[in-house]
């Protein structure tokens, strides 16, 4: 592992998509305030141009503007993470400058990069398809189906974007607790701003205001954690906290500690019962904010408890080892089973598809659960960890294939936005004779969600069930009785699996057999960026599904440099 210090030529080298992002930040907080404006040299009549305000150029006052420069932005940034993993790229590891008291800061590896390609992707993708959806309200609160926010207002939407995805870029790549808290609360104020940003609705306040008030309440109990956390270590380096747990085992002050930090994360992975806000959250922002909450957000909530559950706070089979599988197990069982129930008795398709979201979130704990089983559990200690690096690299797999699906769903749902509601089953009724292309692609994306083959949702759904299996065989059960009870979260995992195929089948019923709302018999909005974003999501979660050798391949490399660490 290659080792850099802050600021050296290395460190802009290994953090090129952080350095993209800010360079796109600082364009649109300059470029579409470029104008005709001047200033006067004192005690003269002369005037100066100074190009800041006043009137402003044709160019620079293009309301598609900023969607342009964040869109290529995150693009680039993402094509600069696929480069350097394509490219086989080692460990880098940012230290501190200060040789003295030098600290790990930042960790570039496969793991990290796997994670930027996620935050990147669905934000791009979002970016792209909002060029045409930020639209002003006429009479009556409907849009207007031509005009759009000025300029101004579109560069706010999009420094949010990109503030976002350089949040979750300092997460993935954190070596320190500090570090990762700040770059989660970076992102999750961005967050907060962009479901609230269509403040005009009384559904986007409400929305705003709740996640607002929920996530701020969770980092706050985070933040003490860490704090409790420092007091009990001196330090906040993940190495050092391990050892430290390695070393005492099981204490009150740490657990309390780390319970507390977690909060923080199960609340961005909406997991339960920490997703109250998440409904609404989902339901009043705009669709493609939506579609990032439930695909990068929750991404970033998983680096968390990776982190935290696997490298920082796992004990080497000690008896509190219990204490954590049977916790998460339980919160793994509960989360997927009430997703799943809720949205059974949802009739909003964006509430629907945040229940899902939850539901999913269930999914990825029990696959931690069963990597926790391998590493902690006493009974596994000296066997070989090929399950637990299968259950990782299902997970990080997952994480990627579901920005393809979830993302692509909360798109088609942006258009019936601009067409007046998306807020009722009854919206997506004809949608099949409206626009059948757009009903074909909802049908792949709640296919591939239900785990139906041969879709990507399929087989990521199936590699997390194996690994969970695999870990609870061990190391040569025979019989059902001595498997590891974690073997019984793959079978809830199947049942839940078997109930979501009723809600996400009864979408395509509506599309496909129900006639269209009154008033809304016509052709739908236009707008090709929106259009060629949701292609880009069919074309990948079809093709993903029946080529993902490659993918998978470079998951498992991730995973594999994270588990060095086990």
């Amino acid at each position: 592992m290659e080792t850099t210090q802050a600021f050296s030529t290395e460190f802009y080298t290994a953090l090129r998509p952080e350095l993209l992002l800010f360079a796109g930040l600082l364009a649109l907080i300059i470029v579409p305030n470029l104008g005709k404006g001047t200033f006067r040299i004192p005690g003269t009549q002369i005037r100066l141009p100074w190009f800041m305000g006043g009137q402003r150029y044709s160019l620079t006052s293009n309301p598609h503007l900023p969607a342009w420069i964040a869109t290529i932005t995150l693009t680039g940034a993402f094509i600069a993470v696929a480069d350097s993993l394509n490219g086989g790229l080692d460990s880098i590891s940012v230290v501190s400058s200060d040789a003295d008291t030098a600290k790990e800061l930042l960790m570039v590896n496969g793991f990290s990069r796997v994670f930027e390609l996620i935050f990147f992707g669905a934000l791009a993708l979002a970016s792209f398809a909002s060029m045409n959806r930020l639209k002003v309200e006429g009479v009556g609160g409907k849009l207007n189906a031509e005009q759009l926010y000025n300029n101004r207002r579109q560069a706010d939407f999009y420094i949010l974007m990109l503030t976002c995805g350089l949040g979750m870029s300092v997460v993935a790549l954190a070596q320190d607790l500090f570090v990762l808290f700040i770059g989660l609360e970076l992102a999750s104020f961005s967050t907060y701003v962009l479901v609230a940003f269509l403040k005009e609705s009384k559904a986007g306040a409400e929305a705003g205001m709740k996640y607002f008030i929920v996530g701020s309440v969770a980092s706050g109990v985070g933040l003490y954690g860490l704090s409790m956390l420092y007091l009990w270590a001196g330090s906040l380096q993940f190495d050092v906290l391990a050892a430290e747990f390695a070393l005492t085992g099981v204490e009150p002050l740490p657990l309390i500690g780390i319970g507390f930090v977690l909060v923080g994360f199960g609340f961005k992975v909406s997991a339960a019962p920490f997703h109250f806000a998440a409904p609404d959250a989902y339901a009043g922002a705009s669709s493609p904010v939506a579609g990032v909450l439930a695909t990068a957000s929750k991404a970033m909530g998983m680096v968390g408890l990776i982190r935290m559950l696997l490298i920082v706070a796992a004990p080497d089979a000690s008896d509190g080892s219990a204490v954590w599988l049977v916790c998460l197990g339980a919160l793994a069982a509960l989360t997927m089973t009430w997703g799943n129930l809720a949205a059974l008795g949802s009739t909003n398709p964006k509430r629907m598809l945040a229940y899902s979201s939850v539901a999913h979130a269930g999914y990825m704990l029990a696959g931690l659960t069963a990597i926790g089983a391998w590493t902690w559990d006493p009974s596994f200690a000296g066997s070989e960890g090929e399950a637990a690096l299968l259950v990782m690299t299902a997970l990080l797999f997952h994480l990627l294939v579901l920005v393809a699906f979830k993302l692509g769903a909360f798109l088609v749902l942006s258009i019936l936005e601009s067409d007046g509601d998306a807020s009722r089953l009854s919206s997506l009724g004809g949608l099949a004779k409206r626009e059948p292309l757009l009903a074909f692609a909802m049908f792949i994306f709640m296919i591939s969600l239900a785990g139906v083959p041969p879709m990507a949702g399929f087989l990521s759904k199936l590699m997390v069930i194996m690994g969970i299996v695999n870990v609870g065989v061990g190391t040569g059960a025979t019989s059902l009785g001595d498997f590891h009870w974690v073997w019984w979260l793959a079978l809830l995992m199947v049942l839940n699996s078997a109930v979501s195929v009723f809600y996400y089948l009864r979408i395509a019923v509506v599309m496909f057999f129900e006639q269209p709302e009154e008033g809304r018999e016509g052709p739908l909005p236009s707008g090709w960026q929106v259009r060629t974003s949701i292609l880009i999501c069919v074309l990948a979660t079809v093709l993903i599904g029946v080529f993902g050798d490659s993918l998978l391949e470079m998951c498992r490399t991730a995973a594999e440099s994270l588990t060095t660490n086990w």
